[in-house]
């Protein structure tokens, strides 16, 4: 009887653990890393809602291929990119180690996202268009009922069905390799006294980004790394291992190392992304008191990761959000803000601002000068009603209020990383490349660590993107996909 093909899987999130599964349903043994204890396993999945840009379980929206395309990078060569309308064996390997949003890795995600939708629901997964946090929306998205913990609760009992093999607090440190330098497995640091295990095997890198790295943040985003935090406890476990490693080994990346998936956060609290998205109701201002962006610019999914980026680059890092009485006017605007903090409150604008520790005349005239710049209209919350500023900059295009009448409300927000963009080349079958666009032997990658954004996020396609290209990685690593 032919021994079965042995596989390590770095992660334990939504990626890590549809690797698992599927090799294992293929017949491979399968051994999972996981940092975090067992309680805390799943990584950032397990924290979010895992939000899917589906318009169905069968189909996804309608503008997915689109908006990853209109962000495929910067600058892109066109001489190179015509390249890519030739089928993916006849691309010059400049282009395979490319860095930029690849159309195959794209439509091989769209292709197969239905397909994983299905294969999730056989292992007890239900899907919901159920109202979101999202007061204003501009595209199509369902989410996984009980949300990202219900996905790894989910699949991590069929790993165990399948006799999968956890490691908990067990950390990659590097590959292991045979004499022509060929990888053959992981070594691992276990909890044990900080003991060294070998596990052979091909490996499947799903162990995140670096989002829980403060030396590999402030390595690529600079000084404005030191205002940056985890949305989530669990990206506190993702250091950025799985990248170094592959790119010691001479992978190519892909995705922008200079940019991260951006939420506005209240930074008092401590709970798990506790986000501020009602800032399209009133007005935000800098420490100085001072207006900085448009607020309303288009829906909120639209615009939060400019807002909050544009947030970390203020001087220190925090921006407040200034609301008055009429706030209450947008029906349930509190699913908007998930916060266990309460909001500052004040009668009087005065004492909002000593309260933020803001120059009250500075705020007052910043308020004065917005409000005389807004005109008369109906206020449509839940649509983009063009109520908007005249003669004022930065504009604010939609839901410009008055801030007029007390109680005053306010939040502080800071930005936080959802997860780092940047990470490894893959092919459409997971596998990681090396600088020459030629396939790594025996090494793979899935979610976080595979490579994949540029400028803005296409939002609610993080956790899809781990379990097609989890799934996929897994299938292929165990042979079924070869």
């Amino acid at each position: 009887m032919a021994e079965a093909m042995k596989i390590v899987v770095a992660g334990c999130g939504i990626a890590g653990l549809s690797a698992a599964v599927s090799a294992a349903e293929q017949g491979a043994s399968v051994t999972v890393l996981e940092r975090a204890v067992k309680e805390e396993r799943g990584g950032n999945t397990r924290w979010t809602e895992a939000f899917m840009r589906m318009k169905s379980e069968e189909e996804v929206a309608d503008d997915f291929v689109d908006h990853f395309m209109d962000n495929a990078g910067w600058h892109l060569d066109p001489s190179l990119m015509n390249e890519t309308a030739r089928d993916y064996a006849e691309w010059p390997a400049i282009v395979k180690a490319l860095s930029f949003t690849d159309p195959e890795i794209i439509g091989t995600l769209a292709a197969e996202a239905g397909p994983t939708l299905s294969w999730l629901k056989e292992h007890g997964i239900r899907f919901s268009d159920m109202p979101t946090y999202l007061l204003t929306q501009s595209t199509t998205r369902i989410c996984p009922v009980g949300g990202g913990q219900a996905l790894v609760d989910a699949l991590a009992a069929r790993a165990e069905e399948l006799g999968v093999d956890f490691r908990y607090e067990t950390t990659a440190v590097e590959f292991l390799r045979d004499d022509s330098g060929q990888v053959t497995g992981l070594r691992a640091r276990t909890a044990d006294n900080g003991a060294l295990i070998d596990l052979p095997g091909k490996v499947i890198l799903a162990c995140g980004g670096f989002e829980g790295n403060a030396e590999m943040q402030s390595q690529y985003y600079g000084e404005r790394a030191r205002y940056i935090r985890p949305v989530a406890r669990g990206g506190y476990y993702n250091r950025g291992e799985g990248v170094r490693m592959a790119l010691a080994l001479g992978a190519a990346t892909c995705g922008d190392f200079s940019e991260y998936h951006a939420e506005p956060i209240d930074p008092r609290s401590g709970v798990s992304e506790p986000i501020v998205f009602n800032f399209p109701y009133g007005i935000l201002v800098d420490q100085s008191g001072n207006r900085f962006i448009d607020e309303a610019s288009a829906t909120v999914d639209a615009i939060y990761e400019n807002v909050a980026r544009t947030i970390n680059k203020l001087p220190g890092g925090v921006a407040y959000l200034i609301c008055d009485e009429r706030l209450d006017e947008v029906e349930n605007w509190q699913r908007s803000v998930r916060s266990d903090q309460k909001p500052v409150t004040a009668d009087t604008l005065p004492e909002l601002a000593q309260k933020l520790g803001i120059d009250p005349a500075a705020l007052d005239q910043t308020v004065t000068a917005y409000n005389a710049a807004t005109t008369e209209g109906t206020f449509r919350p839940f649509e983009l009603d063009g109520l908007g500023t005249t003669g004022l900059t930065p504009p604010k295009s939609n839901w410009a209020l008055p801030i007029a009448k007390g109680p005053f409300r306010a939040w502080p927000i800071s930005s936080a990383n959802c997860f780092t963009f940047g990470g490894l080349r893959c092919n459409s079958s997971a596998q990681v490349l090396d600088g020459e666009g030629r396939v790594i032997p025996n090494i793979y990658a899935a979610g976080e660590t595979m490579g994949l954004y540029y400028k803005r996020y296409t939002g609610a396609t993080s956790v899809l993107r781990g379990a097609v290209f989890g799934r996929i990685a897994g299938q292929h690593a165990s042979g079924a996909g070869a």
